[in-house]
């Protein structure tokens, strides 16, 4: 009997022995082929040397120093290398162990900021219905998905949730992509001003939205128009690039493609590519002057901080992004998956959309495709999905819930940036079994 205390305890999994690149092996020798990253955290792969071998070097030397006294060179050097790469404005950054707490540590900056600005009066957070910011309780009140939030309710700090920008669902027959995408961003600025303009400290948002609704990014023009919202309001921007971020879509950071500058800007997931546990948190020089001229002193605090083996590992993992071409080859490989899908589903009863940038990718399931309408929960098609799949020799990210936390389903892939077309083609093959036994 195991003693871990699982995810699922109605569930037995599998005991994972082995990576090979995009491939798993259990302890049979099962080879399953990592379609999803994990959850979009494996760019690499699941056995690159220079990683490894990055932390067996860093082991070596130090293993750990806790930052209320030192910092150390692997930190230094990640922080040095991130911000030569980061969108323009942004100057430091923060290391913690994951997602959550790099959230976690952007929603605090945000009110810290506003304190030491002398604005103490601004405390609130508007968010978008059907995102994920995290599990901790400071980023689940942050989410918008009514099934996470739902058993902590009484817990959850008060926020507000505007409509996410979710062409498929949310687009009118009578409206240019354009048009929509004005329509749903100009919700912030109705939000902020029922609020109280001199209340709101933050809007945070996915770049492209993960896990809740599956590779969904925003119409041509809709974040520049958030950003001149936040901008006449005083709002700090965070952008939550946690799973969409480190290359995933085809550029360092997601935010790049929309041509904005975030004040505060959260990675996690491909940051350590599963090597380590890190994620961190980035802010503008506005933002740290606040800080460094204010109190000195941001109350916020983790005893990882800045692990050195964590870093030491990043920094390797953030190398072989930039020096091995990984992120213009991200490009390259989403083109022939994105054509690879539509190849096989683009015509299927069953799949309403293919969506997604870069390797990111996202299928929404449907009962009927010309009226857009949802599976009856109680199917659970995308539990059978996952199980059809995963017993097919395929790891990908089917969830639940897309329209409203409920209702709806959807399968992300987000396979590791080596990926070659013959993977791509018995993913796509793999994916196309399961969907059929599901349905």
């Amino acid at each position: 009997m195991s003693h871990v205390f699982p995810r699922h305890t109605k569930v037995s999994n599998p005991v994972a022995v082995g990576g090979d690149g995009c491939y798993l092996i259990d302890a049979a020798g099962k080879r399953y082929l990592d379609g999803s990253g994990g959850a979009a955290v494996s760019c690499l792969g699941h056995s690159d040397r220079q990683v490894t071998q990055a932390i067996r070097d860093q082991l070596d030397k130090l293993a750990f120093a806790h930052t209320g006294f030192f910092t150390s060179e692997p930190a230094e050097e990640l922080a040095d290398l991130l911000i030569a790469n980061a969108p323009a404005g942004i100057e430091r950054v923060y290391f913690v162990s994951g997602g959550s707490e790099a959230v976690e540590a952007a929603i605090k900056l945000a009110r810290q900021f506003h304190i030491e600005n002398g604005e103490p009066g601004r405390y609130r957070l508007i968010a978008r219905e059907q995102s994920y910011h995290g599990n901790t309780l400071g980023a689940l009140a942050a989410g918008g998905n009514p099934r996470r939030r739902q058993p902590y309710a009484p817990l959850l700090a008060e926020t507000s949730h505007i409509v996410p920008c979710y062409e498929y669902r949310g687009r009118g027959e009578d409206e240019s992509a354009h048009e929509y995408g004005q329509r749903v961003a100009n919700e912030l600025e109705a939000e902020i001003l029922r609020l109280g303009s001199d209340s709101v400290m933050a809007f945070i948002a996915e770049p492209v939205v993960g896990a809740t609704l599956g590779a969904v990014a925003p119409v041509a023009g809709y974040f520049k128009r958030i950003r001149e919202i936040c901008d006449q309001y005083g709002v700090l921007l965070i952008l939550d690039e946690v799973m969409c971020g480190m290359g995933r879509t085809g550029s360092l950071f997601a935010c790049e493609q929309e041509a904005i500058f975030p004040d505060i800007v959260t990675v996690a997931k491909g940051l350590g590519a599963g090597y380590q546990p890190i994620g961190a948190m980035f802010c503008s020089g506005k933002i740290y002057a606040a800080i460094e001229n204010g109190s000195g002193f941001f109350q916020h605090g983790h005893t990882y901080l800045g692990h050195p083996v964590a870093c030491a590992a990043s920094l390797a993992v953030v190398n072989a992004l930039i020096g091995r071409g990984l992120v213009p080859r991200v490009l390259e490989m989403g083109e022939r998956l994105d054509a690879a899908l539509r190849e096989t589903f683009g015509q299927h009863p069953h799949v309403g959309d293919i969506r997604g940038r870069g390797l990111f990718r996202g299928i929404e399931l449907v009962a009927d495709r010309a009226k857009k309408t949802p599976f009856d929960p109680a199917l659970g098609v995308n539990k059978k999905v996952k199980r059809a799949a995963f017993d097919a020799g395929l790891i990908c990210y089917p969830m639940g819930g897309t329209l409203d936390g409920t209702r709806g389903d959807h399968v992300l892939l987000a396979p590791p940036f080596i990926i070659e077309d013959s993977q791509i083609d018995e993913l796509v093959e793999k994916l196309g079994i399961a969907i059929k036994a599901a349905i």
